[in-house]
């Protein structure tokens, strides 16, 4: 279910509807049919600079879907249900230093959120915990830390940071410059949609009914990030910082241990491989749009 067609595809064995789950009806509908599990991964979302613009928007739309959502999979007899947080959900003053000690489940308490979207995650997180406690409803939570790859957005302000500075490199003439949000030494972990994908999986068949982090912890400064994008395009660019450019939290990395004792795997596609495979397609749709067939054209 979405509210839109996906922009790039959709398998031929997928059935799909378009339907708006804020609304609860909707919700319903979507769970309906005697559907064993519901994985929870629609949300208002993007990449910094679009959840810090509107926080009242972002958070009732969340607020909707995920309260919805939760009750239409209990009333529906849905056996499990996973709800999609966020990192975003950490104390901020634990992501004050660009050399973060990894962010262990525990450091979401005491609670202080990304306002509006960190908020409504928590909110959402506590709710699930609500309807085991209260109704014995099996429930799963995964804190994203930031999950890139082909088909997602790379352009429109949605996009996050792996697709925004892919779409920048894939744009600029070599021994060009590209515009960083920042001065670049923020940093973060990356987590390749495949991984995303293996760990929501294991996570939904697994016993554990408290949140778990899903992501790599690989961390790299933005400016790295531009470094290893630009080898990867074969280009000499030059980083212009907009110091003005939203940053989020200065630094942002997954603490593994608890995901490997309960599931005994982790995240292992490295970064340079999922950013060619995600850099050559953002170039490939780039190219395409501005009618050129390939890059020696």
């Amino acid at each position: 279910m979405d509210i839109k067609y996906p922009e790039y595809e959709v398998s031929a064995g997928d059935e799909f509807e378009i339907l708006d789950l804020r609304t609860a009806e909707n919700c319903l509908s979507a769970t309906r049919g005697g559907i064993d599990e519901v994985y929870n991964l629609a949300a208002d979302m993007g990449g910094i600079g679009y959840i810090t613009a509107g926080h009242a928007d972002i958070s009732r739309n969340n607020i909707l879907i995920n309260a919805n959502m939760l009750e239409a999979s209990r009333q529906n007899g849905v056996q499990r249900f996973l709800f999609s947080s966020s990192a975003c959900v950490y104390n901020q003053s634990k992501q004050r230093n660009p050399e973060v000690t990894p962010l262990r489940e525990e450091d979401a308490y005491p609670a202080d959120p990304e306002p509006g979207y960190g908020w409504e995650k928590l909110f959402a997180e506590e709710l699930c915990r609500y309807y085991y406690q209260d109704f014995g409803f099996e429930t799963r939570i995964v804190r994203f830390h930031n999950v890139y790859g082909p088909l997602g957005t790379y352009d429109g302000g949605k996009e996050k940071a792996p697709a925004a500075i892919s779409r920048k490199v894939a744009q600029a003439q070599d021994n060009g410059e590209i515009e960083v949000w920042g001065d670049g030494e923020q940093t973060r972990s990356f987590m390749y949609v495949d991984d995303c994908v293996e760990g929501l999986i294991r996570i939904m068949v697994s016993d554990y009914r408290e949140p778990l982090n899903l992501g790599s912890n690989e961390l790299v400064s933005i400016n790295e990030l531009v470094d290893i994008v630009s080898s990867i395009a074969g280009k000499h660019l030059t980083k212009r910082h907009n110091l003005a450019g939203p940053q989020g939290v200065r630094g942002r990395n997954s603490d593994n241990a608890r995901l490997l004792d309960v599931l005994g795997w982790e995240p292992t596609i490295r970064l340079e491989q999922g950013l060619t495979l995600t850099y050559n397609w953002i170039a490939s749709r780039v190219l395409s749009e501005a009618g050129v067939t390939s890059a020696a054209d």
